[in-house]
This record gives structure tokens, sequence and C-alpha cells, in this order.
């Protein structure tokens, strides 16, 4: 049997432990500008941008202070938020430059460029924009081609002054 999701199909929300609620609560309001939508007791919140229920889920459930998983497991590698444009990127790496908080990485792929960090429990994320599909490297036989080179940071930064 052959099975193909339908191309408008969407990753809804990510749900994550966490090792202390209120910590992860501030940093995913503050760092990242998600709001929370609702909590459940002292245990768990759920958080979103726009009229969303939640784009990210967070939950004590495992019991508070738990350890993140050893490097060389299996698990979430990151997760990514989609920005709508290079503009929104640049505001949302400002407030982590301007917070000093540490970006891993930062990398221009051909066809997105994208911020990489840990949230305080060691969860990846990346923070990225498409570029225009019209503007993807292809190759001489049109196939799309990935690639990761420096982001160019100053000049991610410079679409703030171009509005």
């Amino acid at each position: 049997m052959s099975y193909e999701i339908h191309p408008n199909a969407r990753i809804g929300h990510v749900h994550l432990t966490v090792a202390d609620l209120e910590k992860s609560i501030k940093f995913y309001t503050e760092m990242l500008g998600f709001s929370v939508t609702a909590r459940f007791g002292k245990s768990a919140a759920f958080l979103s941008s726009g009229n969303y229920h939640h784009h990210i889920g967070l939950n004590t459930w495992a019991g508070n202070h738990v350890t993140p998983p050893p490097p060389g497991h299996s698990g979430l590698y990151h997760f990514a938020i989609l920005y709508p444009s290079r503009e929104e990127l640049a505001k949302a790496f400002k407030v982590l430059w301007e917070e000093k908080y540490h970006v891993e990485g930062a990398s221009d792929h051909g066809v997105s460029e994208s911020i990489y960090l840990k949230d305080p429990d060691g969860n990846g994320i990346e923070l990225y924009c498409d570029r225009l599909k019209s503007e993807w490297p292809l190759d001489e036989h049109g196939n799309m081609v990935l690639y990761t080179k420096e982001l160019d940071l100053p000049g991610l930064l410079s679409e703030l002054n171009n509005n």
C-alpha cells in the first residue's frame, strides 16, 4: 500500500517535557514572543501566536527537574518555527542578540535562512524563513539544491533598517 500525505497537511504543534514549567514559560514568552493560551494546573501550559489554540505545549508530567536525554541518544533533534518573512526572522534574532541569548548557529540553506538555539531544557529550536520558491537554487537538472553556508547576520539585521 502506498500513501502520500495531503500537501496541505502541516505540523500543528510540538509538546515538550520540561524540567521547570515557569522557566520554560518565561523563555518561550519573553525570548520567542509566544503567549500563554491555557494552563493545566501547575503541570502544563499551552502557548501560541495569533489566535491558534497552541503551537507549543509544555509539561512537567514526568516530574519537576527531570534531566534531558544524554547526547548520542535518539529523540528530538530540533523543532522549527517558520517566520512569514525575513524581516520577522530578523526581529526574532534581534531579541536574542539584545538579551545575549546563546545562539548555536546561523545558516543559509539556499531555500531558507535559519537561526539555531536551545531552550532551557536543551531542546533544539530552529527559527527560519523560507525564500521565495523562484529563488531556490537548482542544479543543471532543475532539482532543488540544499546547502549549509554561514548566514549573513548583519545582512539579516539590515532588514530592520529597510522598513
